[in-house]
């Protein structure tokens, strides 16, 4: 994917995935490339469309929940293109959890029942339900492994004032909900996803993607209490088919493990298992567009102009 130079960028950031330029004091474009990450190292290899499926759930999902919470997004001039309002961020990511699954897991079963200052029931297994979602949320890392942290610590260090950390559980839990709600008519559970929160001014915003494959994982609804009750691995929809795989082939992102090749046929897998989850969770068939650099260069300055963005 090209690296671009806007009229007025005042800086260029390099995700994981996402490609992030700020333009002026008060915008931001946001570039979801087909780069795919897993333990926190970007994969060699891209994944055809996942930057679409990216781009397009979570301006969905946006859009979904506006209601509940401002959110930056303002426009998406290109499949893979986001533009919206350039926040200051907050330095923690809010992961919601309602189901006992993946790192909560791993957790529980080496017999530790405290994760991120929450204590988890005992008498759990693989996949249930929480009584109700837990909040585990993690510093925001700019390099290397996000880390897992306590609502008290958040507060004590002054990571986030308190009340400002209310406000944000607040929504967490509601915009979970939401998600929830939106993947039942789908079908789907809403497992667990992360969040990530800003300000502009006194006012919080959500910011970033919610509810993407990438940030989220769900479940497919139909057998899950069967699956549950054999104690089965559950169907489901998310990027940790992609980290079993790497677990698999003996790679967890630790100091001198390499990562394993990964096939074209493989690869394929990957980006039909991404269009799988757009079409189950939207309801709509997936529509590839792949748009030249100079195109989607073109829409984005055209974007930013509409917006009064380029105005000096």
């Amino acid at each position: 994917m090209a690296i671009f130079s806007f009229p007025l960028q005042t800086k260029y950031y390099k995700g994981k995935v996402r490609d992030v330029y700020s333009i002026g004091p008060d915008w931001i474009v946001m570039i979801a490339s087909n780069r795919i990450s897993a333990f926190d190292v970007i994969l060699p290899k891209p994944i055809p469309f996942k930057g679409q499926v990216l781009n397009q759930v979570a301006a969905y999902m946006l859009n979904k929940t506006k209601d509940i919470c401002p959110n930056w997004l303002v426009d998406t001039p290109a499949p893979n293109v986001a533009i919206g309002k350039l926040c200051i961020p907050y330095k923690v990511e809010m992961v919601v959890r309602g189901n006992l699954t993946g790192h909560a897991w791993r957790t529980y079963k080496s017999g530790n029942r405290m994760l991120c200052g929450v204590t988890m029931p005992e008498g759990m297994k693989e996949n249930d339900f929480f009584p109700s979602p837990i909040i585990t949320p993690t510093t925001k890392a700019e390099v290397g492994h996000d880390e897992d942290i306590s609502k008290e610590d958040i507060i004590s260090k002054g990571i986030v004032p308190h009340d400002e950390y209310e406000q944000l559980e607040k929504y967490a839990l509601a915009l979970f909900e939401r998600g929830k709600q939106l993947a039942a008519k789908q079908g789907l559970i809403l497992v667990d996803t992360k969040y990530e929160f800003g300000k502009i001014g006194d006012t919080i915003y959500l910011m970033d993607e919610i509810h993407t494959p990438d940030s989220s994982r769900y479940f497919y609804a139909d057998g899950f209490e069967e699956r549950l009750a054999k104690d089965e691995p559950q169907k489901q929809l998310s990027k940790e088919f992609v980290r079993e795989w790497l677990i698999a082939n003996n790679f967890m992102g630790k100091e001198g493990q390499t990562v394993p090749d990964m096939n074209n046929e493989w690869i394929n897998t990957i980006s039909k298992r991404y269009i799988e989850l757009y079409e189950q969770l939207i309801g709509k068939k997936f529509e590839p567009q792949e748009l030249s650099d100079e195109e989607t260069e073109d829409r984005i300055i055209e974007s930013l102009n509409k917006l009064g963005a380029l105005k000096a």
